[in-house]
């Protein structure tokens, strides 16, 4: 679907983040002629530069630490780890060069332009990029994909002080602090928690909500609380910051009971704001609503059927693995073939200790849609490999449709459970039934083998713990 007349490019894609390229990509191989828009030095946005990819390198680090001190159960006595923070950002910061080199040959295989600079659309067909230098050049494009991601939201009233960072400066690793405050309990926020927490730093969390990482049922969640308990000074719930002063002592926060601490670092992770706003959406047409957010159809088409967006900007939730699958669909499209994004599931991982990971329907959801479901709980006690492991505290859940057997939803707390949770993925997007998940042979002993045997807890036919009420 080549357009080789009016127009400079067949496709625009603007921004160069896990969706971004992904749709130029995908786009270019398609046959589109595609230019790739950029403000930054390398592709891969957020995640892949200051977000996922570095963030998962220092957790890594940091169980592999943890798991060290561990051991001393097993016979090995390890002493304190010595911390060579300059060798660690080294580490993390060779990760990202690997990923962001390998994207750079990508497009230049694929014969994508990449432009670097900051874009608007100045009109339906047109986009102004901005280089560093300040100069303008104007690209025009028959159909365009909007993949502009999000930033990290702010607290107006705090001070403009380097010890006040989000995410992106928490993992610059300047230094190790003593004391730090995480305001937000979600899972940005917990996650470096998890970090600075190995790295020897004690934590308090002053989180708005009930209750810390909102997204995932509770009992997941109350395990990690468990055995997370160590790690924290104090975890505020219903807590907001009101007012925050800077002097040399460090960061004084006063938080909505009235009372004051005084810490080391503040790490605001509050959430993202899609950056629908930032982008000339006015000028091309493009209807964007007050929080920032831009609608679009299956096929992750605008108002402006010539224009799709895809990511963080166009809802929640905001991760990478959603934006990739939406940037194929969006990309497809504008080469002409049918389809859509219309998942079953889109799976969620907080990758803290134990990390929890869920998919399809949690038991809230199915509560509030009024949907009859069971539970189907394999703890993994029972777990031959989480046992030799030394980590027997998590659980497999499965939640079957009491009518139809198939699966609707599934969670895992526990190590791995990231890596895990994509069988139940598969289950839940295929629509299985319990018999068919607990009828595959999984290998023993793994981890894996909960699933199968999750499912067949809930036939009532599970060996590997006390008899239970057969199923019909």
């Amino acid at each position: 679907m080549s357009v080789e007349h009016e127009f400079d490019y067949d496709l625009l894609v603007l921004g160069a983040g896990p969706g971004g390229y992904s749709a130029a990509f995908r786009a270019a191989d398609l046959g589109l002629k595609t230019v790739l828009v950029e403000r930054y030095g390398t592709l891969g946005g957020v995640c892949l530069n200051v977000g996922c990819i570095p963030s998962k390198a220092l957790l890594h680090v940091a169980a592999a630490s943890e798991e060290a001190m561990h051991l001393q159960k097993a016979g090995f006595d390890f002493v304190k780890p010595k911390i060579d923070l300059d060798k660690l950002r080294s580490y993390k910061d060779g990760v990202v060069a690997k990923l962001t080199g390998g994207l750079a040959g990508m497009a230049r295989a694929r014969k994508v332009e990449v432009v670097r600079g900051l874009g608007s659309f100045s009109g339906p067909n047109g986009m102004d990029v901005v280089d560093s230098a300040g100069a303008t050049r104007n690209l025009s494009f028959a159909q365009a994909i909007v993949a502009a991601g999000s930033q990290a939201s702010t607290l107006p009233f705090l001070p403009n002080d380097s010890r006040i960072v989000d995410s992106t400066g928490a993992l610059a690793l300047r230094f190790i602090p003593q004391r730090m405050l995480v305001i937000g309990g979600g899972i940005i926020g917990l996650e470096m928690a998890t970090v600075y927490s190995a790295l020897g730093s004690r934590i308090t969390i002053a989180e708005l909500g009930p209750h810390l990482m909102p997204g995932p049922d509770r009992d997941l969640v109350k395990v990690w609380e468990k055995l997370n308990a160590p790690r924290f000074d104090r975890i505020l719930l219903q807590t907001a910051v009101s007012a925050a002063s800077a002097d040399e002592a460090g960061i004084t926060v006063t938080y909505s009971t009235g009372e004051s601490e005084c810490f080391d670092l503040v790490l605001v992770a509050t959430g993202r704001v899609p950056n629908g706003h930032k982008i000339g959406a006015q000028n091309a047409g493009i209807v964007v609503d007050e929080r920032g957010f831009i609608p679009v159809d299956t096929e992750r088409r605008t108002n402006a059927p010539h224009i799709f967006a895809i990511g963080d900007i166009v809802g929640q939730p905001m991760l990478a693995h959603k934006a990739v699958h939406e940037a194929h669909a969006a990309a497809e499209a504008a080469a002409g073939m049918e389809g859509g994004f219309e998942p079953k599931q889109i799976p969620s991982v907080a990758y803290t200790d134990p990390e929890i990971a869920w998919t399809g329907k949690t038991e809230e959801q199915c509560k509030a849609a009024g949907l009859r479901v069971t539970k189907a709980v394999f703890p993994w006690m029972a777990s031959g490999r989480a046992v030799a492991n030394g980590r027997d505290e998590g659980f497999t859940k499965l939640l079957f449709d009491e009518e139809s057997q198939c699966i609707v939803g599934g969670g895992i707390v526990g190590t791995h459970a990231g890596d895990l949770i994509g069988e139940i993925c598969l289950a839940v997007e295929t629509a299985r039934t319990a018999a068919e998940i607990g009828h595959t042979i999984h290998p023993h002993p793994t981890l894996c083998e909960s699933v199968g045997l999750a499912a067949e807890v809930f036939r009532g036919v599970c060996t590997d713990l006390p008899t239970q009420r057969k199923r019909s």
